[in-house]
């Protein structure tokens, strides 16, 4: 399946993948509900503000595409929607887990996807997440794909593409003054920044994790 779909369709598509796994009971999706899950401030990267016509546009054209249905059920008047993702990829769970991570918060470093996909499975450890992730770039067409590594850091980024291929800045397109590339300092300090910002991300969305497996229990 060679396809291209647009941020709001990336979104409702994961939205419907991610409530599958996670909250089981309350699958498939109203409308409602998928409107608050495309717009839920945790894990989510960007955080959108995505109205009923926007998500109805996007599973439109996920319909279109075999990727999305309708369903109706004899006890409720409401329609609902689920995913067609495993009927279309094939997934196993690892492969879905990282894939769904991918869709739902953009690129990531295999240790940033181990802990955010725990929810949805767990892996005993990195080998296992770099070997979902190669399954994935192996496919034809590739659904993954690496990214260069950054300046100062130590683990590569993954992407996923289905909203295409992506572009990437070449050495020769990118202009740097000498009187920035003389300041190690200062990029070093804006590493340590960016790191802090992960780290806070991350005690984030472990918090919010813990509370929803802590309501288990109440």
């Amino acid at each position: 399946m060679n396809l291209v779909l647009n941020e709001v369709e990336v979104r409702v598509l994961a939205a419907l993948w991610e409530k599958e796994v996670t909250t089981p009971d309350y699958y498939p999706l109203s409308l409602n509900a998928l409107v608050n899950a495309c717009n839920q401030k945790s894990n989510r990267d960007p955080v959108m503000n995505l109205d009923e016509d926007s998500v109805r546009g996007a599973l439109r054209t996920l319909d279109d595409n075999s990727l999305s249905r309708s369903v109706s059920a004899a006890y409720s008047r409401v329609t609902k929607y689920e995913h067609r993702l495993q009927e279309a990829f094939n997934f196993d769970r690892r492969e879905a887990a990282i894939f769904c991570e991918l869709l739902l918060r953009g690129a990531q470093t295999p240790g940033e996807l181990r802990s955010r996909a725990e929810r949805m499975h767990h892996f005993d450890d990195l080998s296992e997440v770099q070997s979902a992730l190669q399954r994935l770039m192996n496919r034809e067409p590739p659904l993954v794909k690496v990214l260069p590594r950054q300046p100062g850091t130590k683990e590569s980024r993954y992407i996923h593409l289905l909203s295409g291929e992506v572009e990437l800045p070449t050495a020769s397109r990118v202009d740097v003054h000498p009187a920035v590339a003389s300041r190690p300092t200062d990029d070093r300090n804006h590493r340590l920044e960016a790191e802090v910002t992960e780290l806070r991300r991350e005690v984030a969305d472990l918090k919010q994790q813990f509370a929803v497996f802590r309501k288990q229990f109440e």
